[in-house]
């Protein structure tokens, strides 16, 4: 069988994960299928994906009735679910983790409600890998200033975090900082290094969708000219600084105890403008030693028709800093308003959808429980 182009993807260094899980994709193989034809080596999920696989469909019915006989909250519920599926991905992935340490990862994120809440997120991260306790999980914390102080504080604990919700340059500077000063309190205490990894998953496509919005707003030529382009500046800028901060004798001393870089995961990469190219957040942002979780359609059509022009991820970097530093500001775009604009609400539709996922739950209980 001729290589696919996901595998082509996959063989520049860069690792394909999806971005979804439910039990239907388990239950049918469509899982297995996909590591086998599509090159997936990990998943990663949040709550409106699980709010959409309960609501549809009866996968998780039997389950709700036998949880139902002990269990009436409706997140304990949830989690049940959801840990039922993360451990079965986890199973399946693990030949992948076997290969490749940084692959074979399923994500499960805390309640999003807890984002601004320190204490109450690591004690939600610890509860999750203390609950399935596979070496292959990642627990989604959001990169904010209070999940930061809890990414770090999991991190000494050798718990391996996939910060999720990273916006901005500078808060994937302090994803990458609470990591490694985790990681060297992880080693100071008698930690093995090897043992713990993290992934920073810095956000796409929402950054064209909120800055086209100010620029269409704006309405000059000179403003509209800049449209689709700071989504995959601010990326490359990203992982940029992401080759800056692995390198260099602090981290020297953690790589020669085994410890891994975190790894920019590029999230949010379906193409929300119709107008652009819909394989766009992959064909510009391929390179070694990253990750794009991807949707399904964006699994499709990459395999269609996408093109691999080589490690597109360091290409026009002048051009992305000056669009950052110079042309953006000259038109009125203000960069650090944006990208805590999208932290914001972000946050908040993880939390509503959260809060649709317990709504779903609870009407699912009382249909099954008639």
């Amino acid at each position: 069988m001729a290589e696919s182009r996901l595998h082509k993807l996959s063989g520049r260094g860069q690792s394909v994960w999806i971005d979804y899980l439910s039990r239907d994709l388990l239950e049918t193989g469509e899982l297995k299928r996909m590591m086998e034809e599509d090159a997936v080596v990990g998943v990663t999920s949040n709550p409106t994906i699980f709010q959409k696989a309960i609501s549809q469909g009866s996968a998780y019915d039997e389950q709700i009735k036998e949880l139902l006989e002990r269990e009436d909250d409706a997140k304990e519920i949830f989690l049940h679910l959801a840990v039922r599926d993360v451990e079965t991905a986890l199973d399946l992935l693990w030949p992948a983790h076997e290969r490749n340490a940084q692959d074979g990862y399923v994500s499960i994120e805390v309640d999003p409600t807890l984002a601004y809440d320190t204490e109450a997120t690591y004690k939600e991260a610890i509860r999750l890998h203390d609950w399935i306790a596979r070496p292959n999980l990642y627990v989604k914390i959001p990169g904010t200033e209070p999940g930061l102080e809890a990414i770090e504080d999991c991190i000494a604990n050798g718990r391996s975090i996939n910060v999720t919700l990273l916006f901005s340059l500078q808060m994937h500077k302090k994803s990458m900082e609470a990591y490694i000063r985790g990681l060297e309190r992880f080693v100071e205490g008698g930690g093995d290094a090897t043992t713990v990894r993290s992934v920073a998953s810095f956000f796409v496509s929402r950054v064209d969708t909120e800055t086209d919005k100010r620029l269409e707003a704006i309405g000059s030529e000179e403003a509209l000219a800049l449209r689709g382009k700071l989504a995959v500046a601010n990326a490359r800028i990203a992982y940029q600084n992401y080759k800056q901060v692995f390198s260099g004798a602090r981290w020297d001393a953690l790589d020669a105890k085994g410890a891994l870089p975190q790894r920019c995961l590029w999230a949010s990469t379906s193409t929300k403008n119709p107008a652009y190219r819909d394989v766009l957040y992959v064909e510009d942002l391929i390179g070694p030693h990253t990750v794009n979780t991807m949707p399904e359609e964006t699994i499709q059509a990459f395999q269609d028709h996408g093109e691999i022009r080589g490690d597109t991820v360091e290409d026009d970097l002048g051009e992305a800093r000056s669009l950052l530093q110079e042309q953006l500001p000259a038109v009125g775009v203000d960069y650090d308003d944006v990208v805590a604009t999208l932290e914001r609400e972000g946050v908040q539709k993880f939390s509503d959808s959260f809060a649709e996922l317990l709504d779903g739950v609870r009407a699912k209980r009382e249909t099954v429980a008639a």
